[in-house]
């Protein structure tokens, strides 16, 4: 059975959430075991008897803080994200979810459990709505400075993911830019196009509207843009469903029209919802590492237990490792 290393303790909301989201993910699929890394007096009786069995315990009691900087990860070794990438460095457990501080995730991933063979630097890839299904996005902040090749490596990994885990068999690759000619973009992008052009399923620049109409599948750019940009959507799906619900209210024919319509609103939020989508994996890594938002509900959780055990039973380390040292020759 694959287990899976859970910083119970890391989210915004504290460990009720993220222990909800572990016992429903249970209460649906049975084929795994999780580890609790937190404080155990604390979160033993929020277990029921019935899934104890699934269950066991790395006990410590320190968060990492929110507001310090990742490149002091190393330092809280007792924290529970360093605890649970420990796990996952002595192959205790196969993946390792945390909703806490992403930077100190990261940081920890890398330097504890290694990058795999030739992978220059991780990228955190997340899954965006599209009009017919989901983008994925990468990176979204793991490196706020990229070069071209970073980019490249970048594209190959999203490739991987989409082939392995999307069950895209050509994934249409494209690279982020303020217009679609060959000739746009700044200096990172203009030389990270002509290196993305060994790769067979790129299909050149896209603009940020190419994210949800559907005629791509991987965009790439560097974090610092990505980061941006998922923040800005995130806030726009919610500022639209709150000024529909509001503007709704101000008329009777409109609440009418909403009640009538309510079973394609309801559809509508949650194709875009990201906690329909649990976490973003972190992508060049020698293990599964998925990284929730802070504000991650239990629902969220459950999803991002889900994405992590598709994960670890895929083949995306091989075929990420093959593809860059075919590229490297």
């Amino acid at each position: 059975m694959i287990s899976i290393a859970v910083d119970a303790m890391g989210g915004d909301f504290g460990e009720k959430p993220i222990i909800d989201g572990v016992l429903q993910a249970l209460e649906e699929n049975k084929s795994f075991n999780v580890v609790l890394v937190g404080d155990e007096n604390l979160l033993k009786p929020l277990i029921p008897e019935h899934l104890k069995q699934f269950v066991s315990y790395e006990h410590c009691k320190l968060v990492f803080p929110m507001d310090e900087s990742a490149t002091e990860a190393l330092k809280y070794k007792e924290s529970t994200i360093y605890k649970a990438i420990d796990l996952l460095r002595e192959k205790k457990v196969q993946a390792v979810l945390s909703a806490g501080h992403s930077g100190a995730t990261m940081s920890l991933a890398t330097l504890r459990v290694g990058r795999l063979k030739n992978v220059l630097r991780p990228a955190i890839a997340t899954l965006m709505p599209n009009i017919n299904d989901k983008t994925l996005f990468l990176d979204v902040g793991a490196n706020t400075d990229c070069k071209s090749e970073h980019l490249f490596q970048f594209a190959v990994m999203g490739e991987a993911y989409a082939k392995e885990l999307m069950n895209i068999s050509k994934p249409r690759v494209a690279l982020l830019s303020n217009g679609e000619e060959d000739s746009k973009g700044n200096e990172l992008t203009k030389e990270s196009h002509k290196l993305l052009k060994k790769l067979p399923n790129f299909v050149g620049n896209a603009e940020g509207r190419d994210i949800f109409n559907g005629k791509i599948d991987v965009l790439v750019c560097d974090g610092f843009s990505g980061n941006i940009i998922l923040k800005a959507c995130e806030g726009v799906a919610t500022a639209i469903f709150s000024m529909l619900k509001d503007k709704t209210k101000k008329s009777k024919i409109a609440l009418l029209g909403a009640m009538l319509m309510k079973p394609v609103f309801k559809s509508l939020k949650k194709h875009i919802d990201w906690q329909e989508y649990g976490g973003a994996p972190l992508l060049g890594i020698k293990g599964c590492v998925i990284i929730s938002h802070g504000k991650s509900d239990s629902r969220a959780i459950k999803n991002a237990i889900f994405q992590a055990l598709k994960f670890s039973k895929s083949n995306i380390y091989q075929v990420i490792e093959s593809e860059l040292e075919n590229f490297e020759k």
